[in-house]
């Protein structure tokens, strides 16, 4: 596939090695220009871009920056790309780095917050691992110990060919229902940073609680 990504950040930069190894053709962008992602473009095979042709790259578009960001994004960013273009959001809200986002504090799950600000549907994953288990933590399907990421959306075409985006990078991909429920992934809840397996990740999904542990609020 043809892949976008704005943001090249942990997540960001991590996505574009791994999905150019698979075989697809990424773009990847940043605030600072593509000229700051010379060596990144070096080291992956991702041609660097403007966050406007990442947009525009193709059938996917990754948008993985910090979440206090998302309201700095042109508000035409997405004008003219087409719907059947699917659009995941990777990001979580952190107070003390993102500053009070008060939609999100009054109860809005972060990436419908993410949706309404780009205007776009979005599906939410790859929010609930660390970058580095993320490259190196890949398994083949049916291995023991294959770690689950949740995936959130409430189209079900688009959420397929992230399942399935999922699945190609070596994890095992949970349907964890739809956007207004993917605050059962967010930061504080049982599956966020814990690695589990599938099972683990259903009965995680179940036990969330949307009160925000201490050290995810704000100072």
């Amino acid at each position: 596939m043809n892949i976008g990504i704005i943001g090249a950040g942990n997540i960001g930069s991590t996505l574009a090695k791994r999905l150019t190894k698979l075989g697809h053709t990424v773009s990847i962008a940043n605030s600072r220009g593509p000229a700051s992602l010379a060596a990144l473009a070096q080291e992956s095979g991702a041609k660097a871009v403007t966050g406007r042709e990442a947009a525009r790259a193709g059938e996917v578009v990754i948008v993985t920056i910090p979440e206090g960001k998302i309201k700095d994004l042109p508000k035409d960013l997405f004008d003219g790309v087409p719907d059947s273009v699917v659009v995941i959001d990777t990001g979580n809200y952190y107070p003390q780095r993102d500053g009070c986002i008060d939609e999100i504090e009054n109860g809005l799950p972060e990436s419908q917050y993410v949706a309404q600000k780009l205007r776009r549907p979005v599906i939410k994953a790859f929010n609930n691992i660390r970058a580095q288990h993320l490259m190196e933590n890949g398994r083949p399907p049916g291995a023991a110990g294959r770690i689950a990421l949740p995936v959130s959306g409430d189209d079900a075409g688009a959420k397929k060919v992230v399942l399935d985006l999922v699945n190609d990078l070596g994890f095992d991909a949970v349907d964890a229902g739809g956007l207004g429920e993917s605050w059962r992934h967010q930061p504080g809840t049982p599956v966020y940073a814990t690695d589990l397996d599938g099972e683990g990740v259903r009965r995680g999904l179940q036990q969330a609680s949307k009160e925000r542990r201490r050290e995810f609020r704000a100072a």
